[in-house]
Parts: structure tokens; sequence; C-alpha cells
């Protein structure tokens, strides 16, 4: 099977993997739902696990697929950090989240650390601490390719399809009152939404909606670029400079030695082909 091809496959086998247990193999067979205080790097080496917070269900940088298994832009990046920090990719638990649910997992201490496609903004800096960013991106508006959505304009009493508590819903909520959202927890639920035109388009990351879009041609991106450029990150409990630090460290070194690229080209690439640059949405 083609990699495009598997793509096309990926938003609805997730809506029934994302109910699975997502490991990443050894030390992380099972989610955690402990509760601690923060992490440092020596308490997580001790554990001999680290625990990483993901999404289940976006393609093509958090997901899981039919042998329930995590994969992904995000996840590959994960395993880098957890090779590095103890030894084998496979000492990471992965635990799924939704976007809304992102800053209370770091903040209670279910995971270590956040890697869902997590754009840093100034509300949710109060919240926790964001590391350097390895990835930019702006807004996008997809909508059916014989009804598109060209303009800001058009949206207008209209209802638009969201997730709850991604930057698509803040900026909507603060900056278009005129526009109606309906929200949903879940991808697979919005992008069903939009299919059953329960909305007449939806907004996200453009990133996600270039990759959706390819696979269904009967929709288009016909707003690539909405609002300010915005970068996505890591982020650890507030105040924990320790955990930081060392990720930093790790994301400059990711940047420097190419491995960040090499996820790139494992997991964006073959969803993007040439029409996406690495450049325009890698960070730098």
């Amino acid at each position: 099977m083609k990699l495009n091809a598997k793509f096309k496959a990926l938003l609805a086998s997730t809506a029934i993997a994302v109910g699975l247990t997502a490991c990443g193999g050894g030390s992380g067979d099972a989610q955690s739902s402990q509760s601690s205080g923060a992490a440092t790097v020596a308490s997580i080496k001790e554990k001999g696990v680290i625990r990483i917070g993901v999404f289940g269900d976006k393609p093509p940088f958090g997901y899981v697929d039919a042998n329930g298994k995590n994969q992904g832009f995000d996840v590959e990046i994960a395993k880098d950090l957890a090779k590095d920090l103890l030894g084998s990719p496979d000492k990471v638990e992965f635990v799924l989240t939704e976007a809304a649910n992102r800053v209370e997992y770091v903040r209670s201490g279910k995971v270590d650390l956040i890697l869902a496609n997590f754009t840093k903004t100034p509300e949710r800096a109060e919240a926790v601490d964001f590391a350097d960013p390895y990835m930019k991106v702006a807004l996008g508006v997809v909508s059916p390719k014989d009804k598109p959505i060209t303009d800001m304009a058009q949206l207008k009493d209209q209802t638009l399809l969201v997730n709850k508590g991604t930057t698509a819903d803040a900026f909507f909520t603060k900056n278009h009152p005129e526009v109606k959202l309906l929200k949903f927890d879940q991808n697979t639920e919005t992008f069903d939404a939009l299919k059953d035109g329960r909305g007449v388009a939806l907004a996200h990351d453009n990133a996600l909606l270039w990759a959706w879009a390819k696979e269904n041609p009967n929709f288009e991106v016909a707003i690539g670029n909405l609002g300010p450029a915005e970068f996505i990150a890591p982020a650890v409990q507030k105040g924990n400079a320790d955990l930081l630090n060392w990720v930093n460290s790790e994301i400059a070194a990711m940047k420097k030695d190419g491995r960040l690229k090499a996820a790139y080209e494992k997991t964006l690439l073959p969803v993007y082909g040439e029409k996406v640059k690495p450049e325009e949405l890698l960070a730098e």
C-alpha cells in the first residue's frame, strides 16, 4: 500500500484504535493515570520511563494505528527524547490526550511533558512552561470544493467546526463572534461533521488541513493562512527548570544533527510530497 493511501484511512481507523491502550513498548506498555509532582531528569531516569502526552487521532502528527501503536511526527520526536535520556526509544509511555486536556495533564503531573502538536500562546504560557519550538504553523480553513469558503466574510452567521481547546477555537471565539462555532473533542468527530454537512467549513492548523484535504479531494483549503504564524513546542510543568532545560538542549541537538528533519521525512514528507517544503513547517 502506498504511504499516501495509508493516510487516507488513518482518521477513520483511529476512531476505533484510539480506544486501545497506547504503548511504545518496553516499559511503556500501559497508560498512566498517576498524578505526581514535577518530574526531574534524575527522577525520570530512576523510574526508567518518560511519560509523554500525544494525540491519538491527529495524523500525521500523532495517532494510533490499526495495531494499537503510536505513530506520527510528534511520536518520532518523543522516541528520540526517550532514547537520549533512557537509552531506548521504547522507554516512553505514551499518554493519549485531547486538545482541551493538554494543560491539565501537564499541571497535574499525569505526563512529564506534552508533545501533542501544542501551539505556544500567551495564555497557555501562564499555565505551563514551553520549551523551544520545533514547528511553526498558522490556521487554515477547509471547506467543500463545490462550496468553498475563500473569505472570512462568508462565515458570518454560519457554522464553523473546531476542536475544543485549540488555537482555532480561541481565535474565532476572540476575534469573530459573528461566526457560530460547533465544537468537538476529537479530530475524527470534527472531520466527520464536515463530511456530514453540519458546518460550512472547519478551522484547524493549516499543516493538518493540507494533509487531510490531499486525501479527501472533495474538500480544499481555500484559506491557507489565517492569523499570525505561531509555534509548536513541548511543554512541562510550570517552574520545572530542570526538565525544561534538558528538553531545550535536546530540541537544539535534533535541529543541528538532522534528526528533526529525518522525523519530517519519515512522517510528513510522504503526506505532503513536494507541495510543502520542510522549511515552511520546521522551526529554526
